[in-house]
């Protein structure tokens, strides 16, 4: 099999030399070139066609993001691996948005660099574990944000998760434990905050929002 390809880009000369010898003892990768600039990174994966850019956020003139979406743009086929000191959120989610396969934190160990340049030439994506950590988090936060339909009420969003399942008022009173007036009074906020003439359209509402009991 041909070695993948990897073009470093980071403003600071040791730091190449290290990534350099690092990847030297990965089998079947070979560096194929270096830069210290996103302007430099876009002449050179343009001269050189690397299957994966191994790159920095941060360094003088055009930033690391705006790199990698102009080299996303011109040369979809070629990878971007984004190696920072930078773990906010901001950055992780500039990278991403700007085309970025995989986000790993600088001092992540040999392997797993070396891994993850095979993962991203392999066209899969892939997150450093404080990254990776970082994305659950924010993803499980968006979970546990405003509910679907905010001006219910908790009981006013159960009584709509169960006309979803197709369920009468009077089977809903039973269910809850609720007296059928209680249900009817709830039944007609849900219709009114809603802004829905009838139980078809509540359930489409409901449906689509993914609303269950």
């Amino acid at each position: 099999m041909e070695a993948i390809r990897v073009l470093l880009v980071d403003d600071h000369a040791p730091f190449r030399a290290g990534l350099r010898a690092l990847l030297a003892t990965g089998a079947g990768i070979e560096v194929c070139g270096e830069a210290a600039s996103g302007e430099e990174a876009i002449v050179a994966v343009e001269a050189q066609q690397p299957d994966v850019v191994l790159l920095d956020l941060t360094m003088p003139g055009m930033g690391g993001v705006a790199a990698t979406e102009r080299i996303v743009r011109v040369s979809p086929h070629v990878r971007v691996l984004v190696l920072s000191m930078a773990d906010d959120d901001d950055s992780v989610f500039a990278a991403l948005r700007a085309g970025a396969r995989g986000y790993l934190l600088k001092g992540a160990r040999r392997a797993e660099i070396i891994r993850s340049v095979r993962v991203v030439a392999d066209g899969e994506a892939i997150f450093g574990p404080a990254i990776a950590a970082r994305l659950t988090g924010y993803f499980a936060g968006l979970s546990r944000a405003e509910p679907a339909f905010p001006e219910l009420t908790a009981r006013e969003r159960e009584i709509l998760g169960l006309l979803a399942q197709h369920l009468t008022n009077p089977q809903i009173a039973e269910r809850l434990g609720l007296s059928l007036k209680t249900v009817r009074n709830h039944v007609s906020n849900v219709f009114a905050k809603l802004q829905v003439a009838d139980r078809a359209q509540a359930i489409i509402l409901a449906r689509e929002a993914g609303l269950r009991r």
